[in-house]
């Protein structure tokens, strides 16, 4: 069997075309302008690339994209003091702050301090809680990004069995609640679960977020099973050079799954665009306008 590749980089591309258009008819039919604040502390080399990438696809949508740089030992007190001039800005409509923060700065009250109807990163107490009993709330874009690939391939997921490799509060828990909210039947598996093998190839779609290169071996794989890989790592090669690798194996794993994402060009796409959709749909709830699924 050979696996299909579940394209990110295109499925991404779809999805922030109808992004533009949805920003094009707010603009036409209200005036409003969505607008996302990023946050940078410090010069971390990757989140300087992940925060030049959100700008330019922020404005390549049609929308204001406000791009806040701090040094690295920026005091805390100046920080959420920003975090309250973006939450009282009517011109800003989402708001991430870019992890990891630098060691001093606490990082729960630095997201709790971020108004829940534009923490578009969903990563706030208010959002987790919301998501967690199924009502309207901020989904962390990850997860929503891997459940919109998911749906696309699948239709209706009900009723499949799925697996959720990692829970973190990032990826693994939202995405088991995202899972089970589309009626799956989900199992959260971690560095403690007996027997990690079995309890993977009883899934119909594994999602491997766990931060450990090529975990997942392709003999833990159910023929024909959806393999969702969130993981993002870099290993060295035998030529001294490094190459990014996921959280399973994908050769082995490709050889039985019935569709597999590819790292890089999986879900790695995703993740901006669904900030992007955030964004709009939190300029509508702030704006009090008709949401519509512009995503479906």
């Amino acid at each position: 069997m050979s696996a299909h590749i579940i394209d990110g980089k295109a499925f991404s591309a779809k999805v922030r075309s109808k992004i533009a258009d949805k920003v094009s008819a707010l603009k036409s039919a209200h005036g409003i302008t969505p607008g996302l604040a990023v946050v940078l502390v410090g010069s971390d080399p990757a989140s300087q690339v992940y925060v030049r990438s959100k700008g330019k696809q922020t404005v390549e949508a049609g929308m204001n994209s406000f791009e806040h740089k701090l040094d690295a030992d920026t005091p805390e007190d100046v920080l959420l003091a920003l975090i309250d001039d973006l939450n009282a800005d009517d011109s800003v409509h989402g708001i991430l702050v870019q992890l990891p923060l630098p060691g001093h700065l606490d990082e729960t009250q630095v997201i709790n301090r971020i108004a829940p109807e534009k923490d578009v990163d969903g990563f706030c107490i208010a959002n987790v809680g919301l998501l967690g009993t199924g009502q309207k709330s901020m989904v962390p874009c990850t997860p929503l990004g891997c459940l919109l690939m998911l749906r696309d391939y699948h239709g209706s997921l009900s009723g499949k069995n799925a697996v959720v490799i990692g829970r973190s509060n990032i990826v693994g828990k939202p995405m088991a609640q995202l899972l089970l909210n589309d009626s799956c039947t989900v199992t959260i598996a971690h560095s403690r679960t007996q027997d990690l093998a079995e309890v993977v190839r009883g899934a119909d779609i594994v999602v491997a977020a766990v931060g450990r290169p090529e975990m997942v071996p392709g003999d833990w794989i159910k023929p024909g099973a959806t393999v969702i890989d969130v993981g993002i790592n870099r290993i060295d090669t035998e030529d001294g050079k490094t190459r990014l690798v996921g959280d399973v194996d994908y050769d082995s794993c490709a050889a039985v799954a019935g569709a597999i994402t590819p790292v890089p060009g999986g879900v790695g796409p995703m993740t901006i665009a669904c900030l992007l959709a955030n964004t709009v749909t939190a300029c509508c709830r702030i704006n009090n306008l008709a949401e519509d699924d512009f995503l479906s």
